[in-house]
């Protein structure tokens, strides 16, 4: 945390120090409808474009910060991510910018965060083998659990990209058709069985052209940075309505993303191997010489109603973003600064390790036990969920993610 007297006194080893520097948008009280780019720093935020002024940083660098969005610093590419951290460590490290850059440092309890970057196109994979697996079991007992392609491709869907929400955001219970195996027929009505997906999500910044595809060696000229992920699940529409063409209705309603992106740079320590995969891949999924790795040591935190009920470990993940972007693209669909994807839900081996209700309560067959005596199977109205996250830094620190967080408001009639 910064000092009272000082907000440049940051300490190495927090969350938000000058090892992470994520990006977000806000506003403040006397002009909510101006947006700026801001910079989580210690318990401040930096208004990136009133710095680059007071600075007289660069061109481009002041352009990209003074926009109200991250889509322009975004579009700039890898080369322009760079100077741009490299401008943003010194202004907060630096002794000749300490006058100019101290009066652009805002208490972060004082701003408003809203959604950082504008989403182009949103895709949702399905990258966790054991949250796979977990989900096989419960509705296909007694078979496989995994379909005969998850270990030979990262299955994924398209999802709504005018309903991603930035944190905070109340998640309105969706309403729509459900059927129990039971009943002759379906009804319509409230979910009965809405569900949370710890996830995390990754932000596209290069674009590439219609029709070419992007190498796993090229992952990261085109993903700039991490956010977590709540991809808010209405399990009965969604087994209603999935066979044939998938996920529709039962995902569209809400997903929640954190206020911050992190940048890519910002990782460098938590890069970690995948696990061990008994399946020969393709070769434009093959990343086995790969260095360095694609896998992202990111231990997450999922709280319910204040509660600690779930630890899901991104470094499980069976299969990493790059492969994710290269299936994504090997089709040559084109991406657009924006585009935005994640990872499905995060779950590791053990129950507390599971990134959704679903398998934490077994479909609901095993509710959670609540500290406060109360059980869940499914959310209720009046619930909410927060997610948060690490991942290493240097010399043992830990980069913070921030958190991402929603209440289940009653549904609309």
């Amino acid at each position: 945390m910064s000092s009272a007297s000082s907000p440049l006194a940051v300490p190495h080893d927090a969350p938000y120090g000058v090892r992470n520097l994520p990006y977000g948008v806000f506003s403040t009280a006397d002009g909510p409808a101006a947006r700026r780019i801001g910079v989580a720093y210690g318990d401040h935020v930096l208004d990136a474009g009133a710095a680059a002024r007071a600075t007289g940083a660069p061109a481009d660098v002041a352009d990209a910060l003074a926009a109200p969005s991250l889509n322009p610093l975004l579009a700039g590419g890898p080369a322009l991510w760079d100077r741009t951290r490299a401008a943003l460590t010194a202004w907060l490290t630096e002794d000749a910018h300490r006058a100019a850059v101290a009066p652009c440092l805002l208490p972060r309890a004082d701003v408003t965060l809203h959604l950082p970057f504008e989403v182009a196109d949103y895709v949702d994979f399905y990258a966790s083998e054991h949250h796979a697996a977990n989900i096989g079991r419960i509705f296909r007992p007694g078979s496989e659990p995994l379909t005969p392609n998850w270990k030979h491709l990262p299955i994924g869907y398209h999802g709504r990209a005018g309903t991603i929400v930035v944190s905070g955001t109340p998640v309105v219970r969706p309403c729509g058709q459900r059927k129990a195996a039971a009943d002759p027929a379906p009804d319509f009505g409230p979910s009965r069985r809405l569900d949370i997906e710890a996830e995390l999500g990754f932000v596209i910044g290069t674009p590439s052209p219609l029709g070419a595809r992007v190498a796993l060696a090229d992952a990261d000229a085109h993903v700039f940075g991490v956010c977590l992920v709540n991809d808010w699940s209405a399990r009965d529409l969604q087994s209603w309505e999935y066979v044939p063409l998938g996920p529709f209705l039962g995902k569209s309603f809400a997903t929640s993303v954190s206020p911050w992106v992190v940048p890519l740079a910002a990782l460098a320590d938590a890069r970690t191997a995948p696990p061990v995969r008994d399946t020969e891949p393709l070769p434009y999924l093959d990343d086995r010489a790969a260095h360095p790795p694609y896998g992202l040591d990111i231990a997450l935190e999922v709280r319910l109603n204040g509660h600690l009920v779930a630890r899901p470990p991104f470094a499980a993940m069976y299969w990493t973003y790059a492969q994710m972007l290269a299936h994504m693209t090997v089709n040559g669909a084109s991406l657009r600064t924006g585009d935005f994807f994640a990872s499905g839900t995060i779950s590791g081996p053990e129950r507390e390790s599971r990134g959704a209700l679903i398998e934490l309560s077994w479909n609901g067959e095993q509710p959670l036990e609540l500290p406060d005596g109360t059980r869940r199977s499914f959310l209720e109205d009046g619930d909410e969920v927060v997610i948060s996250a690490t991942a290493p830094g240097p010399d043992g620190t830990r980069i913070g993610l921030g958190e991402v967080s929603g209440r289940i408001a009653p549904a609309r009639r």
